[in-house]
């Protein structure tokens, strides 16, 4: 799998993001010189988060016959102190269903160990960035 940006005009920051057959929009906000037309990285970051946690909830329920019905997840970033190197995110999570206190703190167990909760808490990433020889810079 591969994620393709590129840029939209040479004036604004607005970017397509091409994954597989799924076309995203990226932008940066209004408040930082952009025209605020599409979610900014730092959304896409959290969301991952959002949608990861939501999905493996559905899955692992389907699997062990817990009767969930739905998933809403809430998650609010604090980048108060991201320049200090601390990113918080608080994840509120409502489970739908008629479900019993035990299902749903199993439930709460589970979505803390989805793989992208996983990635971004114990993971050690390593991200290699290249221009190739000849790289158009018109």
């Amino acid at each position: 799998m591969t994620v393709t940006v590129n840029t939209v005009s040479a004036e604004g920051f607005r970017h397509t993001v091409q994954i597989d057959d799924h076309e995203l929009f990226a932008d940066v906000p209004k408040t930082a010189g952009g025209e605020g037309t599409a979610p900014e990285p730092h959304d896409y970051f959290d969301a991952a988060l959002g949608a990861c946690k939501a999905l493996t909830l559905k899955m692992y329920a389907k699997k062990k016959d817990i009767p969930l019905t739905g998933v809403g997840v809430e998650v609010k970033r604090d980048n108060s102190e991201e320049q200090k190197g601390k990113y918080a995110l608080h994840v509120t999570l409502t489970l739908k269903g008629v479900l019993t206190d035990a299902q749903r703190e199993e439930l709460l167990r589970v979505a803390d160990r989805c793989p992208i909760h996983k990635l971004m808490t114990t993971s050690e990433v390593t991200i290699e960035t290249h221009a190739p020889q000849g790289f158009d810079s018109q």
